[in-house]
């Protein structure tokens, strides 16, 4: 009995056809499974669909920012502190010493004493008060003389002591000549040695007008009055 077609294409595939028919849809499915990883991205970010009112979707990329490298600064050195700078003392002046030699300033006889801790006679004021240096008699025009070196620290015209004439003998001492004329033979500034002339016995002394001719002369220590006599030689 001869065969139909089916019936042998049945047995074709109940034996070689069987394989071939396996193998068909092993590769099929290859294929399959390749396009459907080729079609998928792993790396590809996930999106986030944020709803907007009134507007349309908006996909928004969820972007992870990769990690921001942190260069560390170096420490500051630290300054070093300025170092003080020397204080310079300026060396002190040179202190000028007190003469040691004393001359009279004329010859003549003392007429009134020192004195400040008693009141002595005052002829023309016509009362008692202290007397601050002594009273040298000369007649008018008699030379004055510097008792010792020094500088001519002041020239001016007292009210009451007349034309007087100051004296810088250095270490704080200083000599007064009152009573002088009014023409002096030296200005303020000037550098007398023991002896020079100054000045001449004169009539200016309003407050000791009263008496004789005479020089008055005043020594003060650090402005302290003390007594020429103590100074001056002996006679």
């Amino acid at each position: 009995m001869q065969r139909t077609i089916f019936e042998k294409l049945g047995d074709f595939i109940l034996g070689r056809g069987f394989y071939i028919v396996l193998f068909l849809c092993v590769a099929t499915i290859g294929v399959s499974g390749y396009y459907m990883m080729d079609s998928f991205t792993p790396d590809e970010p996930a999106t986030i669909t944020a709803p907007v009112t009134g507007k349309e979707e908006v996909t928004v990329p969820n972007v992870t920012k990769p990690p921001v490298a942190v260069t560390p600064q170096p420490k500051p050195e630290p300054k070093p502190e300025p170092k003080p700078e020397p204080v310079v003392k300026p060396a002190p002046e040179p202190v000028a010493k007190a003469p040691a030699v004393f001359t009279w300033p004329m010859k003549g006889a003392v007429l009134v004493e020192h004195s400040v801790q008693t009141l002595t006679y005052d002829a023309t004021m016509g009362d008692w008060r202290v007397h601050q240096g002594i009273d040298v008699a000369g007649k008018v025009g008699t030379e004055v003389l510097a008792i010792s070196g020094g500088t001519v620290k002041n020239v001016l015209e007292d009210e009451l002591m007349g034309k007087t004439v100051v004296l810088d003998h250095g270490a704080g001492l200083i000599s007064v000549y009152a009573n002088l004329s009014p023409e002096v033979a030296v200005i303020k500034g000037d550098t007398v040695t023991i002896g020079k002339v100054i000045g001449v016995v004169g009539e200016s002394a309003i407050a000791e007008s009263a008496m004789d001719g005479h020089l008055h002369l005043e020594m003060w220590q650090d402005a302290t009055v003390v007594n020429p006599v103590e100074f001056l030689p002996e006679r």
